[in-house]
Formats: C-alpha cells, structure tokens, sequence
C-alpha cells in the first residue's frame, strides 16, 4: 500500500473542483463556537453542520446532493472568508449563493424571510410564520429552523420564543446566546 503525499492529495482534490467532477464538496471551518463542517455544490452553499461526524454527514449529502462527495477545500474558502469576517464584526450579512433545491417550498419561503431578519434583531415564531403568509403556523416555522441546513448564514439564532425567551437551537442554545450576544441583540 502506498500513501499519497499531502500535496498531491491538495492537488487532486483542487483539480476535483476545478474541473467540476464533485457534485459535494466540504470541509471543517474553526470558529469561535466550534468546528463547522461546511458543504458546497456549484449552485451555493448546501450546509452548514454544528459537531457533525463527518462521515455521517458524508452520507446525508451523497443522499441529498449526489454521490460525488470530497473534501475539497476551495470550494468552500468563500463561506469560510465570510465567516471569518462575520466572527471578527467585519460582517453583519452573507453575500453567498445558497443550494436551497432540496427544501420544500414552504421551508425556502420561511427561510427567505429569516434571511431578511437584521444583524442584532430578534423575531418570534409567530412574527416570521406571519412574514412567511402563514400566521397560524408558528410550530412549522420551529420545525424549519430546527432543520435549518444553513444555520449562522440563515440566522435561526434570531429566532426567539413569543416570551421572549430563548428556546430550541440545533447548535445548542449555548451557540445561540453566543451568536446572539456576538451580534448584541443580548446584553
């Protein structure tokens, strides 16, 4: 058995992207609230993981994206950058293209209006059920971010319980009073 040297390995993988023979491409991205596994396609951003295991997760995407899945790291320098500047308060919103297709109509509507929640704002369930023209539907509104795929660039951290409280968050509500205190909307 022969091992590859790290620099070929860069190489095959760039030249997988380049070429456009990877229909996934992903990588881990350090943050101050922990590792991110960030995922790609050509058409945008496809995901966003908190403490992912990254062979399950290779799995999720092969099952929704295609089954050319690699860890690739050009791809995804873009969302990384972003973030980067988003934890430093260079950024207070994401300029990337977002692969949304596999959501279900109701699910990008909900999240095209979270998307329009500002940097330092919070809204309730109900709040953005009635943005999304379905003012009874609070509970699906919780269940779409809680199957947020983008979380931080689609910011379901903002999203607060009609108390006022903070409830539900994929990441842990620990990340979410840290992204929320990182954007001052906690004081």
């Amino acid at each position: 058995m022969s091992t590859v040297s790290p620099e070929l390995d860069r190489r095959f993988r760039d030249a997988a992207a380049r070429e456009s023979l990877l229909d996934v491409a992903y990588d881990l991205v350090d943050t101050p609230i922990g590792t991110l596994l960030v995922a790609a396609t050509e058409q945008g951003l496809a995901r966003i993981s908190y403490d992912a295991d990254p062979e399950r997760e290779v799995e999720r995407l092969a099952h929704g994206f295609g089954l050319r899945v690699l860890r690739s790291p050009r791809p995804i320098d873009p969302a990384r950058r972003e973030l980067d500047e988003y934890f430093s308060g260079n950024r207070r919103t994401f300029d990337l293209a977002l692969d949304l297709r596999s959501l279900a109509d109701f699910n990008r509507r909900v999240l095209r209006e979270l998307a329009r929640v500002p940097f330092g704002e919070v809204v309730t369930y109900g709040e953005l059920a009635a943005r999304a023209a379905r003012p009874r539907a609070a509970r699906a509104v919780g269940t779409v971010m809680n199957r947020n795929p983008l979380p931080i660039v689609l910011p379901c951290h903002r999203v607060i319980g009609a108390n006022g409280k903070l409830v539900g968050y994929g990441g842990g509500l620990d990340r979410k009073e840290a992204l929320l205190r990182h954007e001052g909307a906690l004081l």
